[in-house]
């Protein structure tokens, strides 16, 4: 087996056998990785700690033909806030859940793990409202299924000859009256959408709570639950709290 150093965000880990645990990973040079984490679970395990789910860490770990093996974990950031508020934590499962069903197995991902621990950066460090909903935006746009936002995604014209009224991402985007189905949508929240998506998100991300921020954040679920053709089982976990 060949031994290499990562650095990773654990986006899940489930049991295997009496002391073991299975580590779900996304990291930064091969991609997500499925490794064993052996004896995590006794009592006396230097790291088991250190590998809980949304943790950032450093690894060395031993590649297999299935699974790969954790030899070592150092943490890179402990964000403890994450694992302290029920609210924050249910946030950033629900963006290690859809990361998950995104990324592919051993093949690199830098971009998408610098997405994703920008996000939970935010959630310690200044949550607000849109943080999950951005990043769904994002992750939808990395994934090459960014929509149209300034025309109408099946015609293509334009405002003002023709208003924006509807979005369904499974057209593409925004939809013209005439052209409408999906999901209604308001200027305010196509606009709030573009900033996202068009280098204003941090400007967006500062954005108070309101029923704009509800209906960009509801989109953004809807939209990549068609992508990844699949419900997000965090998200119920999120609505809940």
């Amino acid at each position: 087996m060949s031994l290499y150093r990562d650095r990773g965000v654990v986006l899940r880990t489930y049991k295997l056998g009496e002391a073991d645990r299975i580590i779900v990973l996304l990291t930064v040079g091969h991609g997500k990785v499925r490794a064993v984490a052996k004896g995590v679970r006794r009592t006396k395990s230097r790291i088991g700690g250190r590998l809980e789910p949304l943790s950032n860490v450093e690894l060395l770990l031993y590649e297999g033909r299935e699974l790969d093996t954790v030899s070592q974990a150092e943490v890179i950031e402990p964000w403890r806030a994450l694992h302290e508020d029920l609210s924050r934590l249910a946030q950033g499962l629900a963006m290690a859940e859809a990361t998950e069903q995104v990324a592919q197995e051993r093949e690199p991902s830098a971009p998408l793990y610098q997405m994703l621990v920008g996000a939970l950066r935010t959630l310690v460090e200044n949550p607000g409202p849109l943080v999950v909903a951005s990043f769904y935006w994002k992750l939808l746009s990395l994934d090459g299924a960014g929509p149209m936002l300034d025309a109408c995604a099946r015609c293509g014209d334009e405002p003002p000859a023709k208003e924006l009224v509807a979005f369904d991402i499974a057209e593409g985007g925004a939809l013209c009256r005439d052209c409408r189905r999906g999901n209604g949508i308001s200027p305010a929240a196509l606009e709030l959408i573009g900033w996202i998506l068009g280098g204003r998100l941090v400007k967006a991300l500062q954005m108070p709570a309101s029923s704009m921020t509800a209906e960009v954040a509801h989109l953004a679920t809807v939209s990549l639950e068609h992508h990844l053709e699949r419900r997000l089982r965090a998200l119920q976990v999120l609505q809940a709290t």
